[in-house]
């Protein structure tokens, strides 16, 4: 039994909820057991997600969305809830998760939302491009950091896998800090997919950037339960 809702009192502070939604419109990565939350089942779906969205109560005014692929798996009634809840709860800001081949339809989710800040978080892993999609197999190219810089505000990286090396992580975060106005770094947990944490380059990491746990705009997640939400 998971838990779906939480709030984040530390830095961003904000109530985050963890959704249902229909299946991830790529499902690949080979990182991730998250899909593993999807189903098929609309009614379902809804269900569940209505139920965790009447914990909300609007204290933060920011609420964060996340569910096992992209706000564009969430249902319409899922979407419709979300609305009618922010806007009775006086929600400024919304959070969502996007897969990066939605980047041309954003306008769609900002237009339903209108009248409400709405910003989106994207799973980069890293900015090695041959680590990201042979690796990882992301299936994430692109050609201008320029140009994805200005869909996204905050993207997440991810440290302590075998293959990765301690210049690539220097490197991801260099860029990100750089490019990126929120950061979130995941240290990867075992989770029987065929990925595997390095333990050596998780202790490595977190004695060379220690210092980055301090800084406001950065998340550092030792764990993958560090938000308070998740479905195990």
């Amino acid at each position: 039994m998971g838990i779906r809702y939480s709030k984040i009192n530390a830095k961003n502070k904000r109530e985050i909820v963890l959704l249902k939604g229909k299946p991830c419109i790529y499902g690949k990565c080979t990182f991730c057991n998250y899909i593993e939350d999807n189903s098929e089942d609309e009614n379902e779906i809804n269900r569940v997600n209505f139920e965790v969205l009447e914990n909300i109560t609007g204290e933060c005014g920011v609420l964060e969305v996340i569910n096992s692929g992209s706000v564009f798996e969430l249902p319409k009634e899922t979407l419709e809830k979300i609305k009618n809840i922010a806007r009775s709860k006086e929600i400024k800001v919304i959070w969502f998760e996007v897969y990066y081949t939605y980047k041309n339809r954003l306008n769609e989710i900002l237009d339903f939302f209108d009248g409400i800040e709405v910003k989106f978080k994207v799973g980069v892993e890293s900015f090695d491009e041959n680590f990201r999609n042979n690796v990882l197999n992301k299936n994430l190219y692109y050609e201008n950091l320029e140009e994805f810089k200005t869909y996204f505000e905050n993207i997440c990286l991810m440290v302590g896998i075998f293959g990765q090396t301690e210049e690539m992580i220097k490197k991801d975060i260099e860029i990100a800090l750089r490019n990126f106005k929120r950061i979130t770094i995941n240290i990867f947990v075992d989770n029987g997919t065929s990925i595997k944490r390095d333990e050596n380059l998780v202790k490595w990491f977190r004695k060379e950037f220690k210092y980055i746990y301090d800084f406001e705009n950065v998340e550092v997640l030792d764990d993958n339960k560090d938000f308070g939400v998740y479905e195990q």
